[in-house]
């Protein structure tokens, strides 16, 4: 489990104002001083993050964040860092200072939570300073709380327990394609060898996507392109043909109708996000104009090629099939636009480097702002004229 990717891992945030003790219930709970400890108050200015195991939970990410009570410029930009991990963020734990608990601004992020549609708990530090009284009034303001002192090890033990049990009430992530394929069921996953492909292995997504179907007793056959069609003949049956969106066009020649084709980057749409609101995006196509603007937005930093998808070849159809005078920008990893409603389409990534909650918020910020959101493998297919092949599959209502 060490090895699981950030991406497939449950984020969880701990939120709350200036030394209410935020980095050390954050070490405390990993038990590595990995987050700096002081005094000070704001010492904490950027998210400082921690993969791990929470057993028997399994694999994580912590998230510790900044103050929301800082102040002046720097500190106004330290919290607007710390908000934006609300994106990312799959269960939050909101800490208190038991000695000057702050109810206001726990109210105004209890908003945020809800927002967002991040399940809380409410958690109370420096609980050995406290007297019974003072536990009392806080329980009455604040409701549903879990007091621990970061000092006292028995109460984080008490409160990864309660952690868990939160946590075990949440739906798990989507599979990847364990749910639209019986048992026994044969897919053959079709890998280009190009310039794009990183030396000596696969990439993440093909690595899930094989891991999901042992998962699901599906048998999965890798092959190239160009071996595509002879592996065809020698399978006695084929269910499904997964392709990297690129070879679209090549693989939907060679593979026969009456087998389901679909990619890799659409099924990880389906799984990150709600996939009706990206095939909608899809129309937005249709109505694009000479002076359109466009976003392209990939979730992993790499170099770029001849060859790279979002930077060359899907810019190249669309001013193929529209007009050279097609305003397209990029952004790459988590620099994502807050102001969206000035384009006309914006084209994801199938995020595959992301976590769910990050790419729904995504979604749902481009819903808000009646902005149109698709990714590169339908986009890639209705370029292609096979949108409507690549999405039987799924089986949408």
């Amino acid at each position: 489990m060490n090895k699981t990717p950030n991406a497939n891992r449950f984020h969880i945030g701990i939120y709350g104002n200036r030394n209410a003790g935020k980095s050390s219930l954050f070490n405390a709970i990993i038990g590595q001083d990995v987050a700096v400890v002081s005094e000070v108050q704001g010492t904490t200015t950027d998210p400082v993050f921690k993969a791990m195991e929470l057993i028997p939970y399994g694999p994580v990410v912590f998230m510790d964040t900044a103050g929301l009570d800082d102040e002046g410029l720097l500190g106004e930009l330290r919290v607007e860092k710390t908000r934006k991990m609300l994106n990312r963020t799959d269960f939050a734990i909101y800490l208190i200072d038991g000695q000057s608990p702050d109810h206001a601004e726990y109210e105004k992020m209890v908003a945020d939570f809800k927002k967002f549609k991040i399940p809380h708990m409410c958690v109370v530090n420096k609980a050995d300073q406290l007297e019974n009284e003072q536990r009392q009034a806080i329980s009455e303001a604040f409701g549903d709380v879990t007091f621990i002192s970061t000092k006292e090890l028995a109460t984080i033990h008490d409160l990864n327990q309660k952690l868990m049990d939160n946590l075990a009430k949440l739906e798990e992530e989507p599979v990847i394609i364990g749910d639209l394929l019986p048992y026994g069921s044969t897919v053959v996953l079709v890998v280009p060898i190009d310039s794009e492909a990183p030396k000596g292995r696969i990439i993440l997504p093909q690595v899930q996507l094989i891991r999901d179907c042992l998962d699901h007793g599906i048998k999965s056959y890798v092959v190239r392109d160009t071996e595509l069609e002879e592996a065809l003949k020698e399978l006695k049956q084929v269910d499904l043909v997964v392709t990297d969106s690129q070879a679209f066009a090549e693989v939907s020649k060679i593979v026969p109708k009456e087998i389901k084709l679909t990619s890799f980057s659409i099924l990880f749409a389906r799984q990150k996000g709600e996939i009706s609101s990206l095939l909608q995006g899809v129309n937005a196509f249709k109505a694009l104009k000479p002076d359109a603007k466009i976003l392209i937005s990939e979730s992993c930093t790499h170099n770029h090629s001849h060859e790279d998808i979002g930077r060359v070849k899907i810019p190249k159809l669309i001013r193929a099939k529209v007009s050279e005078a097609v305003d397209i920008t990029f952004s790459m990893g988590h620099d994502f636009p807050e102001d969206v409603s000035q384009y006309d389409l914006i084209i994801h990534c199938g995020a595959c480097m992301m976590n769910r909650k990050s790419m729904q918020s995504r979604i749902d910020l481009c819903e808000r702002q009646n902005a149109y959101i698709t990714n590169y493998g339908l986009a890639l297919a209705y370029f292609n004229g096979i949108l409507e092949r690549s999405v039987e599959i799924l089986n949408l209502e």
